[in-house]
């Protein structure tokens, strides 16, 4: 059990106090907590604590102790983030950012009504700075070449030990129609409505980088545009924008040209991995790892993207390029 006034006093002093603290919602793989802190001289801090949950995966993602690196590169690279306050390897303590961050409220509520036609401008620019982060900036054990993505989750389906003739069949396709290599880049590995922190004016902050690896940049934009992603609304990306605001704003911002038709090749390939992190999550569950509601309620989005895997992939083959929506 981690000590968080510990943590709190190592930071700020030996009389440094937590004057209240609330775990906050969600986070399948991590504890997230809101601290406020005093300390001797009068001054007040609002803090958020990240844990690593009991039961995660040693594969889920970088440590936390790395992710901790990320983020001071990406604000260096201009990347809107929190500020880190401390780290160690099984925790981070970082500035607390104003803001909103469940989707629902942000595609609905009246208080983000001027925000929401800035949003998916707003996160191309900010995928075309963390796509200048430096590789450096990565976990060493990672190194500079990405591994390849087909492969990789094709391993992670062959350990579920079940079933899942949709999946077996979107990694042939992808595999078959597969585009052409790019440039490699940090990717942030999952950003998408859930992971920001919006207030009125659009995006404060960009959360949760313990998925961060060398990839192709077009997995970060394509990820954004997992239908999971859009909570019910028609607007493919994040649910607040079309895929054209989302391109040419990325390109703008010095991002290199965009292939549409490899986003959409990322796009299906991102349904496919969310499907299989919902059985990887569900099995956590099931298995013993984590006893959790949330990770059991997860389980049924996976035949929600074998749906979606199965449109996508008859949509490509029938529409090589989408319509209306660039």
């Amino acid at each position: 059990m981690i000590d968080r006034d510990a943590i709190v006093r190592e930071a700020f002093g030996a009389d440094a106090t937590i004057e209240a603290g609330v775990r906050l919602p969600g986070g399948a793989s991590r504890e997230t907590w809101a601290l406020d802190v005093a300390t001797r001289d009068g001054g007040r801090h609002e803090l958020i604590l990240r844990l690593d949950s009991p039961g995660a995966a040693p594969e889920a993602g970088a440590g936390l102790a790395a992710e901790a690196r990320l983020m001071r590169a990406a604000a260096g690279a201009g990347v809107p983030v929190p500020r880190i306050i401390a780290c160690g390897e099984s925790y981070i303590l970082m500035t607390r950012v104003p803001g909103e961050t469940i989707p629902r409220k942000i595609l609905r509520d009246e208080a983000y009504a001027a925000a929401r036609p800035r949003l998916a401008r707003q996160c191309g620019q900010a995928l075309a700075a963390i796509h200048r982060m430096p590789l450096s900036a990565l976990p060493p054990e990672q190194g500079p070449e990405p591994q390849d993505p087909l492969l990789r989750w094709r391993e992670v389906i062959d350990q579920l030990g079940e079933p899942h003739p949709v999946f077996e069949l979107a990694l042939r396709r992808l595999a078959e129609t597969r585009p052409r290599g790019r440039r490699r880049t940090v990717v942030h590995g999952d950003f998408r409505n859930g992971n920001l922190i919006v207030g009125p004016e659009g995006i404060r902050a960009v959360l949760d980088w313990e998925l961060a690896h060398a990839g192709d940049p077009l997995e970060d934009l394509g990820w954004l545009c997992v239908k999971a992603w859009r909570f019910g609304s028609p607007l493919p990306v994040g649910g607040f924008g079309g895929y054209g605001e989302l391109v040419h704003a990325y390109e703008e911002a010095g991002g290199q040209a965009v292939d549409r038709e490899a986003l959409r090749w990322w796009e299906t390939f991102g349904v496919l991995k969310w499907g299989v992190i919902c059985v990887m999550q569900t099995m956590r569950h099931l298995r013993g790892g984590a006893r959790s509601v949330e990770l059991a309620a997860i389980g049924r989005r996976v035949c929600e993207n074998e749906w979606d895997l199965l449109r996508l992939l008859r949509e490509r083959r029938e529409h090589p390029l989408p319509g209306t929506c660039w």
